[in-house]
């Protein structure tokens, strides 16, 4: 059964924070809010959380996970950016945007694209991923959680721990009980592919596109 967290959404306590980062460095698998939606999280050496969201989300070899990222810096470590695609990026993070890039040695293999050497990467500013990337150290391995046969992701902390309770571990709750307005974003993000050098839209979600239609 999965433990249901309930955290302010912008000041989450940090005790709560702790434990629930705690869950993920033992190899659980977190459902957690970001400013697009929930999303499913493990840490970069959790190869068993990774198949577990693969099962969840019932994904093929060839989905890119995300890493989430706290800053541009991290991000940086993770992924090849040539000048003007860095410039571009830079721009528009954080942001509701996922980007694909060539994966620099930082990132284990089994998270790449098999054939591509790819791997999406990207940064929120939500108070609660900016807490857990922080309390964490290092990125998130992640995917917005969007069930089967579904188009859009989950937005409501009670609803993902009715339908997730035996397959998660922690469910974050970012509501305020009902002092805050609970309704966030539902679209998943702005996928777009830099890997071959020019952008590439493969998503339209949240983030603006056009911005990167005519990259200079």
């Amino acid at each position: 059964m999965a433990r249901f967290v309930d955290v302010h959404p912008d000041n989450p306590q940090p005790r709560k924070i702790a434990q629930t980062v705690a869950v993920l460095r033992d190899g659980g698998v977190v459902a957690y809010p970001t400013d697009s939606g929930y999303a499913l999280g493990c840490t970069l050496g959790n190869v068993e959380g990774k198949a577990r969201i693969t099962a969840i989300r019932q994904l093929s070899d060839k989905h890119h996970f995300a890493l989430m990222c706290r800053d541009f810096a991290q991000l940086g470590q993770l992924v090849h950016l040539p000048n003007r695609v860095f410039r571009a990026i830079k721009a528009a993070t954080p942001g509701p945007y996922t980007f694909i890039l060539p994966a620099t040695p930082e990132v284990p293999r089994r998270l790449m694209h098999p054939k591509k050497h790819t791997v999406g990467v990207r940064i929120s500013d939500d108070p609660v991923v900016q807490a857990l990337l922080a309390e964490l150290g290092e990125p998130l391995v992640s995917t917005t959680l969007i069930m089967p046969g579904e188009t859009e992701p989950m937005t409501e902390g009670w609803v993902v721990k009715e339908e997730l309770d035996h397959l998660v571990d922690v469910v974050i709750d970012a509501s305020g009980g009902g002092l805050y307005d609970a309704s966030r974003p539902a679209e998943p993000t702005t996928v777009v592919d830099f890997s071959g050098g020019e952008p590439e839209i493969v998503r339209v979600g949240a983030g603006d596109p056009s911005r990167f239609v005519d990259v200079p």
